[in-house]
């Protein structure tokens, strides 16, 4: 995999990239395990905007991912590296020896053909599934649970992958890709390896019609509105925020303000946040 660039033969041309798609070997996903999506254009079930910028976007279908991978001892051959336009990753279709197939994420190195496996007794090989307390310290591992038998929550992003760094007692300390610490059971499961894709991040839309295929409508600044419409408006010229903090057009304080609770359950679990301060108990 690595990025595509274009001869400039049009202006948008000229600086857009896109993933070469490479270890992509199939072109149409598995019928069975596709869902149609409804779109919503960011409208709740009365119809108001609750999410800006939504709306129009080319037509999808949900893949249905098994983040859970509880199919314990059945070996499992990767059949095709796919495209899925829900998530920066790409998906792998696999088949157990049984007959049943499912879609996982695809960790980097994965190839068509190779054999993975679910459950305690799966050796430590990139792709294989297994709860924390069977995977050396060490290791690089993604699609994390947070619950045993919940399926993966954490580290599910292209080029993500989380180090379990300790293992003591009922939890295991794993560094996430923020950097942040935080302690996870023992008892759930990952997935051996790094995500793959990790050229997604490096990619340059090139042009305003690319979002539009995302579903992603204009953004415009709330600096260059009056100052009826947002708190930012208004001035002669370019001019600064005029108040203490950046705002959302309603008034509520914006970029940069920290939003989880204090008295978060989960609070205790967390070793170290992101910015490398330890957090208050």
């Amino acid at each position: 995999m690595g990025i595509k660039t274009f001869n400039p033969y049009t202006p948008s041309r000229r600086h857009m990239t896109v993933v070469d798609r490479s270890e992509i070997t199939a072109d149409k996903p598995e019928k069975s395990l596709t869902v149609s999506l409804k779109k919503n254009s960011g409208r709740n079930n009365q119809g108001k905007i609750t999410v800006r910028h939504h709306g129009g976007g080319s037509r999808r279908k949900y893949r249905i991912i098994d983040f859970k991978r509880n199919k314990d001892n059945i070996p499992a051959t990767v059949k095709t590296i796919e495209y899925d336009p829900n998530r920066t990753a790409n998906i792998a279709l696999i088949a157990y020896a049984d007959g049943q197939k499912a879609y996982i994420l695809a960790p980097e190195g994965i190839k068509t053909g190779q054999k993975i496996m679910n459950g305690p007794l799966a050796e430590i090989e990139v792709g294989n599934c297994l709860p924390l307390e069977n995977i050396p310290v060490g290791t690089q591992v993604h699609n994390i649970e947070l619950q045993p038998g919940k399926g993966g929550q954490l580290v599910r992003a292209a080029g993500n992958g989380a180090q379990l760094m300790a293992k003591e007692g009922k939890y295991a300390t794993l560094r996430l890709p923020s950097g942040e610490m935080r302690m996870v059971p023992i008892q759930c499961r990952a997935t051996v390896g790094v995500i793959g894709n990790g050229e997604h991040a490096l990619v340059n839309i090139g042009k305003a019609g690319r979002k539009r295929h995302m579903g992603i409508r204009p953004t415009v600044r709330g600096s260059v509105m009056n100052p009826n419409d947002h708190p930012h408006g208004g001035g002669e010229g370019k001019t600064s925020v005029g108040r203490p903090n950046p705002c959302t057009p309603w008034g509520k304080p914006a970029l940069g303000l920290k939003t989880r609770k204090k008295n978060k359950q989960s609070n205790k679990l967390i070793v170290r946040r992101r910015d490398g301060k330890a957090l208050a108990k």
